[in-house]
C-alpha cells in the first residue's frame, strides 16, 4: 500500500461504501462490472482482456470503484498496484526528467497500473455549445502509448478512468485507443446521461 501512491483518503474507498441506491441503472451496472472484474481477476490477469475501463460522466464514481478494486487487490491478494493520476502524474514527470525513465519503467512493470482521469479534458463554452478538449500533448500521448503498449504486449492489467469514451480515445491516437479497448473490452462501461442524476458530488444541490 505504501508504494502504491494511494492516499489514506483513497484507502477508505470500498465497494461497501459506494452508493447505488436512487441512482440510474448505469451506475449499478458500473458497480456490478467493477465487482465482477475483481472476482474474475485471478482467471483473466494473464489474458489479453485483463483490464477495466470506466468512462464518461465526471463524479459518477469511476475513481471510487477502481480504487476499491485496487485496495482489494493490495490487501486481499497482495498484488502491487501503482496509482497514476493523469494530470498531476504528468506534471511530476515533466518536473523531474532525471527520474523519468525510472518512473515510466515502474508504470510498465508494476503488476497492476491504475491510470485515473486519462487525458482529462478542459471544457470551454462557445457559440456552438460546450466544447471538450482532451489534455493530450504529443509528448503525453507518446509516453502513455509507450506504457500501454508495453503492458498490452506483456498482458499486464490496467485500470482506467476517463471522461472520454472509446471513440474519443481512438481520435486522440488510434493505436493507443484500440489497444485500450482490446484490453478492456470485457469490462468497459460508458457512463452517459443526466449529470444531475449521475454526479454524486451534486447530490446536495439536487436535494436542496
Amino acid at each position: 500500500m505504501n508504494s502504491s501512491d494511494i492516499t489514506a483518503e483513497f484507502e477508505k474507498l470500498k465497494f461497501k461504501n459506494f452508493i447505488t441506491e436512487g441512482k440510474p441503472a448505469v451506475v449499478k451496472d458500473t458497480y456490478d462490472t467493477a465487482v465482477e472484474y475483481y472476482k474474475d481477476f485471478d482467471s483473466i490477469r494473464g489474458t489479453r482482456s485483463n483490464s477495466i475501463a470506466l468512462l464518461g460522466q465526471p463524479g459518477s464514481g469511476k475513481t471510487h470503484l477502481l480504487t476499491a478494486i485496487s485496495n482489494k487487490l493490495i490487501k486481499s491478494k497482495n498484488i502491487a498496484v501503482q496509482y497514476f493520476p493523469y494530470v498531476e502524474g504528468f506534471n511530476d514527470l515533466k518536473d523531474d526528467f532525471d527520474k523519468l525513465e525510472e518512473k515510466l519503467n515502474r508504470m510498465k512493470e508494476v503488476e497492476v497500473l491504475f491510470i485515473d482521469d486519462l487525458f482529462k479534458p478542459v471544457y470551454t463554452n462557445t457559440k456552438e455549445g460546450r466544447i471538450k478538449k482532451p489534455r493530450a500533448t504529443d509528448w503525453q500521448v507518446e509516453q502513455t502509448y509507450s506504457v500501454i503498449n508495453y503492458r498490452y504486449l506483456n498482458h499486464k492489467p490496467v485500470l482506467i478512468s476517463s471522461e472520454l469514451d472509446i471513440e474519443e480515445l481512438v481520435d486522440i491516437d488510434e493505436a493507443l485507443g484500440t489497444r485500450i479497448y482490446e484490453m478492456c473490452a470485457d469490462y468497459c462501461v460508458i457512463i452517459k446521461g443526466d449529470r444531475m442524476q449521475l454526479n454524486h458530488r451534486l447530490a446536495g444541490l439536487r436535494n436542496g
